[in-house]
């Protein structure tokens, strides 16, 4: 059963979801991200059913996600492909991972990334783009961005949420 859209919610947060946000696609991703890109390898893997892999696949292509190109003619077979818009949910991908590393792991990471430079298994840590310094959660604070509509998405009065 469908959820019900966020294609009107003025909101970065809900349109990516509208993207990703069902059950099956990040799990598509990660897979791409991992050098799958044949049904087949996907459908084997994931132990999807085919029609939801489908669905799934046509949403990733509609939404420019991921490329369909044919490999082969007869019949018609495809190999589907990250996008560099795909390619870049290779951080929401990290951070999900990380977070069910730490606490949905008992046994310890199923998978660990190695940072090609220095050779080690290596974290993303999130850093700000203007200082370097690594960052939490309550080191920031959301303001209204050039995108926001009349209604704010932050909660509190509107003269407070401008940036400092």
């Amino acid at each position: 059963m469908r959820r019900t859209s966020f294609e009107d919610m003025h909101c970065s947060l809900a349109q990516c979801l509208e993207v990703v946000g069902e059950w099956w696609t990040l799990l598509i991703v990660r897979d791409a991200l991992f050098g799958v890109t044949r049904f087949d390898e996907f459908r084997e893997r994931l132990g999807i059913a085919r029609n939801v892999l489908t669905q799934r696949l046509d949403g990733l292509v509609e939404h420019g996600v991921m490329t369909r190109e044919p490999y082969q003619d007869n019949p018609v077979r495809y190999d589907y492909r990250l996008t560099a818009k795909g390619r870049s949910l290779w951080q929401v991908v990290t951070a999900m991972r990380q977070w069910g590393d730490e606490w949905a792991a008992p046994a310890g990471p199923p998978v660990q990334t190695v940072h090609r430079t220095c050779g080690r298994v290596a974290t993303v840590e999130p850093v700000c783009s203007h200082c370097g310094e690594r960052v939490l959660g309550r080191d920031l604070t959301p303001v209204d961005g050039p995108g926001a509509g009349p209604v704010s998405l932050l909660p509190g009065p509107r003269d407070h949420r401008t940036s400092p």
